[in-house]
């Protein structure tokens, strides 16, 4: 059998720039092509697949994914690590959906009951995806992060973060060279930012990126967050600044 990138992306769930990603890095190149040149995945190229998903859920980067799929992980082994993970998952979600429904039971005005089932709808939500980046001792560590920021520290940051989007997207309209000094000062703000978050902690550093990476259409159609070509002309700019 032989699966076309756009029907592996429907199937799997994962974005047809997600799987040219995969490509671009060298964890899964298609086996094959058609007479017109499109791409086509075999069946080894979905157990493939299947181990970097799998690996990307238990938490490791995409250069440690190359490094374990290099060592040709026994899939029995990681299929009983990622049931493992779900459990710990289903586990969390229980006890979240426990804790809903006991605020939804007990509701009073001016929540109704459309509002609370939503709101439960919105966290299980959250929480699932911040789970499939993030550690529970990591989500804890971010709680602790906003508590120490505090309310007002953090929405002066998500009321800043869409001008200097804006600010940056007009100089990259524009053709400025990231070199450029204004430019590098709007991209030190921009890792001043991103520093605010996860603290300079690696881990959240990385579970960060990944979420974003996975999620990056999803981020810049309902959030309004960069393209990755704004992410890159970014990253430019404080490697100039750097050299």
């Amino acid at each position: 059998m032989a699966w076309k990138v756009g029907e592996l992306s429907r199937l799997t769930g994962l974005t047809v720039r997600t799987l040219h990603h995969y490509e671009r890095i060298g964890l899964l190149t298609p086996s094959g092509r058609t007479g017109g040149g499109h791409r086509l995945y075999d069946e080894d190229d979905v157990t493939r697949l299947y181990r970097i998903v799998a690996l990307r859920e238990l938490g490791l980067p995409l250069d440690a994914v190359g490094t374990a799929l290099a060592g040709e992980l026994d899939l029995a082994d990681l299929l009983r690590s990622h049931l493992e993970h779900v459990g710990h998952q289903l586990t969390a979600l229980r006890a979240l959906h426990a804790r809903l429904s006991t605020l939804v039971s007990a509701g009073r005005a001016p929540y109704g009951p459309d509002d609370l089932l939503a709101l439960m709808d919105e966290v299980n939500t959250v929480e699932d995806t911040m789970r499939n980046y993030f550690s529970e001792e990591q989500i804890q560590a971010l709680a602790e992060r906003r508590a120490q920021l505090g309310p007002e520290a953090i929405a002066a940051a998500e009321r800043e973060w869409p001008e200097l989007i804006a600010k940056v997207q007009a100089e990259l309209d524009a053709g400025t060279d990231p070199a450029e000094p204004r430019v590098q000062e709007l991209a030190a703000r921009w890792w001043e930012l991103l520093e605010g978050f996860h603290g300079g902690d690696p881990g959240l550093r990385d579970g960060l990126y990944r979420m974003r990476d996975a999620n990056s259409e999803q981020i810049q159609r309902e959030y309004g967050g960069p393209s990755d070509a704004l992410i890159a002309y970014v990253t430019r700019a404080r490697e100039a600044a750097a050299d």
